[in-house]
């Protein structure tokens, strides 16, 4: 796995030198009182917005910048996830893409495979607007092209949330969100009989009542947010008996999961997976840490918290419970074991 960021901010910063301005109306208090307990302390931004306001900005605008940016951030991520595998590009079988903050067409696969020196017949599949969780379901398809083809495939998740910076509201939903989501790439590759963890099972279930807890709408001026504070509720009714039938089969218990990679959509997610699966604080170290050094990544974020239990200085855990939330609303699980 090969991890990649644009430019660092620290919190504090963000909203001092913006965000407190930004939000200069009747709910500036609330807003700093939000940005301070997000559990985010530094985050990525390919547009910081300390250089440049984007608030204002057209989708075009974004869509070009989301180009410009992408693809060097893509690029890095990819070749160093291959470089690692000891693998040329020319090697790959099927690529697979993950982004849902902007639109291209060519896509980034095509522009990317060509960029990197993939050969003409690599498949590729793009996964769009899944938004959080779109890891998982790239891991499956990914594990299931290896599985069947014999031959290698590489996943790239990549997102630059900061190009969607909404103009200044009092609506609490996109304050949270401003002061959540952060930019990141990460890659990683899956090859026949490896010697890392394999994707063992994968699991899902979307709740469709609750549709307009989380959306992405395309705008004038970006993609704007619409993140309901119901989504931990609705998680805590789903997330105990999804990981029940994702590991039971295998002969598993919560008890017995070495790792944890929970997506962390906020503190207060976190802490209702934790509830509900009656499992340590010190199980979730590796989420909030991610959660704290680089924000809410979206798609790459739970591949992120895979490759900080991958280093732990005991080495990684044999079994790992990989938990991703986001538009449905929809929860997907994927057990990976050694």
């Amino acid at each position: 796995m090969h991890v990649t960021f644009p430019g660092q901010m620290r919190q504090d910063e963000v909203w001092d030198g913006f965000f407190e301005r930004h939000y200069n109306g009747p709910r500036r208090g609330l807003a700093k009182r939000i940005f301070a307990n997000a559990g985010v302390v530094t985050r990525h931004g390919a547009v910081n917005p300390l250089v440049e306001d984007a608030s204002g900005w057209s989708t075009a605008k974004r869509m070009s910048r989301y180009l410009t940016e992408a693809l060097p951030l893509g690029k890095d991520a990819v070749g160093g996830a291959l470089s690692a595998a000891g693998l040329r590009p020319d090697q790959v079988g099927l690529f697979v893409v993950c982004s849902c903050t902007g639109y291209a067409t060519p896509g980034l696969d095509i522009l990317l495979a060509r960029d990197l020196g993939m050969a003409p017949d690599t498949q590729r599949l793009f996964i769009g607007h899944m938004g959080c969780y779109a890891a998982l379901p790239g891991l499956g398809a990914a594990s299931d092209f290896v599985v069947s083809r014999g031959r290698p495939a590489v996943l790239l998740c990549l997102e630059l949330t900061s190009l969607h910076v909404q103009p200044p509201t009092d609506d609490p939903q996109q304050i949270v969100a401003h002061s959540l989501f952060s930019d990141a790439a990460a890659a990683v590759v899956l090859v026949p009989g490896g010697a890392g963890a394999g994707v063992s099972d994968i699991v899902a279930v979307t709740d469709t009542a609750t549709a307009d807890h989380m959306t992405w709408d395309v705008t004038d001026l970006g993609f704007r947010m619409g993140l309901s504070p119901k989504v931990p509720d609705v998680l805590s009714i789903y997330v105990a008996d999804l990981v029940t039938r994702l590991i039971e089969p295998h002969g598993l218990t919560p008890a017995e999961v070495d790792g944890w990679a929970v997506h962390p959509g906020g503190p207060r997610i976190l802490d209702v997976v934790r509830d509900r699966l009656e499992l340590p604080e010190a199980a979730l170290a590796e989420s909030r840490d991610t959660l704290a050094a680089h924000g809410n990544c979206s798609s790459p974020t739970v591949l992120l918290i895979i490759d900080a239990l991958r280093r732990r200085a005991a080495g990684p855990p044999r079994t790992t419970v990989a938990l991703a939330f986001g538009p449905g609303l929809t929860l997907y699980g994927v057990l990976l074991q050694l």
